[in-house]
């Protein structure tokens, strides 16, 4: 860089340059580097100037009713389906409830016995439901080919799989507590007299200990269902299953995906159990009162059925490797040939399994390719055991990056003009496309995409994918964007004079269901090396790009914030070398960086200066670090301003 800064300052090559100017090109560095984007100055005076910050209700019924109202509006969708759920729980316990407590067996057992079936009831229903929203190839259709989407946020499949499994939790306290504290030892102290109307369920012999309970078919089964789940429930905690709890060996074993993985597969044996259990019912002698396998039977055969598909497509759809690229950061790409009718839409997810790793384990990933691209490309960023064995066994098979290729170590199989034979490469099998939040970003004409980290995979094949239409829509003459929209943040298509070619575009957007026409990426690492990771797509999309219709900002958190003194130099380099050779020094990109940590509320009422009146689609993936100011700030925004904000997040 002292060769960029002389030529700067000495172009008449006198070997020396004085202080003076040296201080006006820091001063002048960074100045440049706090321009707002395509933001014109009368926006840029109302951004300066208006505070969108919520204010305070001094009357504190409206300000209740104020924020039950925003809650509605922004969570309806999640409170109408709480509600149904919390419903029919409470609908089926009271019925078992009620039709105990007018049978004999409770002038025994009392308001245990009602409150122990009752329990029953909602364990034997929600055990039926959990599987439902695990049914990926079912909910990825549902979210895709229906209209449910608009009603059913199929987004929280996994958050209420975990509000099931409480009720799940629930459901066995009540069920559980309730027999062994209560009922049976009223049982056991009964009289004679008492105990005359119970010999048609637990025999002549009245029971004398608790031993009698447990060792029959209804009692050790229920015993070992209630350790497993145990199991299986603690070791899905998130402190054990992203293993922040330090244990020492050999228990240390029990922390990490791993665990959690195969912890998770006990359930098989417990619906086997429960099955069992239910048939062995106590206080129910008739076949088709004993209803476990009717709440069962349907979603166990959905869910068999699921796996089934899952296992055998992904046996008959092989894939061929086709590049493997070991980025710094710890993160590996794979490049795979797309299998036959392979069909996907930016921003969906598939699953990857390595036997050389592990034959049984599958493990989700963002789609980093375009949908039309003719390979399907992942990028796996190492961060557990599993990732961090499928990043050993590729990288034993590469080989140094050759004719300034990116990447540490590679393998690039794709070009024809290689002809050597292929090393043993590890078996990689794919299965999916499945449905993920940011596949919906297609429903806006303006979108704020903002990835943390490893994040970002998602946004780079929707960031790709609007390149593509765009492209498509330049090979169709209907490129041209209005320059006062643009300006505004907006944009649109202009009007064509030949009719006939104007509608067959229309029906290829159509057909397409392309409506964005504003896209706003914010990329935030922490290391500098991790833009190394996309940099042909983001070189491609600041080539490609021409109306400007993709805004990209990089920003680097381990840099100081910009303005400071301490980055001055920083910021003096970038901006000298992104003025002579286009390349940004920091991402080694055409894409400008930013330092430190993006300011979001200035992000957001820029966008809502920008797009007045409008909706705007908010896409984030990356750690949950950001959720929730990312969601206050759309809620805070969409209420005090015309321009509405949807707020969708993936966490990992």
């Amino acid at each position: 860089m002292r060769g960029l800064i002389m030529e700067e300052l000495d172009p008449t090559e006198l070997g020396y340059i004085e202080i003076y100017n040296l201080e006006m090109l820091l001063l002048q560095a960074p100045s440049q580097s706090m321009r707002i984007g395509t933001t014109n100055s009368r926006n840029l005076s109302q951004l300066l100037s208006q505070n969108l910050r919520p204010t305070q209700e001094p009357n504190p019924v409206r300000r209740w009713y104020q924020r039950t109202k925003y809650f509605l509006e922004d969570n309806w969708q999640r409170v109408w389906v709480m509600a149904l759920w919390l419903c029919a729980c409470a609908a089926l316990f009271t019925w078992k409830f009620i039709q105990y407590r007018h049978r004999e067996v409770y002038h025994v057992m009392g308001y245990c016995v009602c409150v122990a079936k009752g329990g029953a009831e909602t364990l034997k229903f929600n055990m039926a439901l959990i599987l439902l929203p695990v049914c990926r190839n079912t909910v990825t259709w549902l979210r895709t080919k229906t209209k449910l989407g608009k009603i059913v946020p199929f987004d929280d499949n996994l958050n209420f799989h975990k509000v099931i499994a409480v009720g799940i939790a629930v459901g066995v306290g009540l069920h559980a507590i309730s027999h062994l504290t209560c009922d049976f030892p009223r049982l056991l102290h009964a009289t004679d007299a008492e105990y005359e109307p119970m010999k048609h369920f637990f025999g002549s012999t009245r029971p004398n200990n608790y031993w009698w309970f447990v060792k029959g078919t209804e009692g050790w089964t229920g015993v070992v269902m209630v350790v497993l789940m145990a199991v299986a429930f603690t070791l899905a905690t998130p402190w054990f299953r992203r293993g922040r709890v330090s244990l020492p060996r050999p228990f240390n074993r029990l922390t990490g995906f791993n665990a959690f993985w195969y912890s998770h597969h006990l359930f098989v044996i417990v619906y086997i159990l429960l099955i069992v259990h239910g048939y062995f019912i106590y206080l129910t002698k008739k076949w088709y009162k004993r209803t476990t396998w009717m709440y069962l039977a349907v979603p166990m055969i959905l869910y068999a059925s699921e796996r089934l598909i899952r296992a055998f497509r992904s046996t008959i759809r092989p894939v061929k490797i086709r590049k493997v690229a070991v980025y710094p950061g710890n993160v590996l790409a794979l490049h795979a040939s797309k299998p036959q009718g392979f069909k996907y839409r930016s921003g969906q997810y598939v699953f990857v399994n390595c036997a050389a790793v592990s034959p049984f384990q599958w493990h989700p990933f963002s789609i980093t390719s375009a949908p039309q691209d003719d390979y399907i490309s992942v990028h796996i960023r190492t961060l557990g055991d599993w990732t961090r064995q499928l990043k050993s066994v590729f990288s034993e098979v590469c080989q140094p990056p050759t004719g300034g290729k990116s990447g540490l170590l590679r393998a690039d199989y794709g070009d024809s003009s290689n002809n050597r034979a292929n090393p043993s490469l590890p078996r990689v099998l794919i299965d999916g496309p499945y449905g993920a939040p940011a596949q919906d970003y297609k429903k806006y004409e303006v979108v704020l995409l903002v990835g943390l980290g490893i994040g970002a995979t998602p946004f780079i094949s929707i960031v790709k994918d609007i390149v593509n239409n765009i492209k498509q829509l330049e090979s169709l003459g209907l490129s041209d964007i209005d320059d006062d929209n643009l300006e505004n943040g907006g944009g649109g298509v202009s009007n064509s004079s030949n009719g006939d070619h104007k509608r067959h575009a229309s029906a290829s957007i159509s057909t397409s269901s392309f409506r964005t026409r504003r896209a706003y990426f914010y990329w935030v690492t922490r290391e500098q090396d991790s833009f190394e990771w996309f940099r042909g797509v983001m070189n491609e999309v600041a080539e490609t790009d021409k109306k400007g219709v993709i805004e990209l900002h990089n920003y680097c958190t381990s840099v100081y914030e910009e303005g400071d003194a301490r980055s001055a130099l920083i910021a003096m380099l970038q901006s000298l070398n992104h003025a002579k050779h286009g390349v940004d020094v920091v991402s080694g990109t055409r894409v400008k960086s930013h330092f430190a940590r993006p300011n979001w509320r200035n992000v957001y009422k820029r966008i809502a200066l920008n797009h007045r009146d409008k909706r705007i689609g908010v896409f984030y993936c990356g750690a949950p670090t950001l959720t929730k100011e990312l969601r206050q700030l759309a809620q805070d925004f969409s209420h005090k301003t015309t321009t509405k904000f949807d707020f969708h997040k993936e966490n990992f």
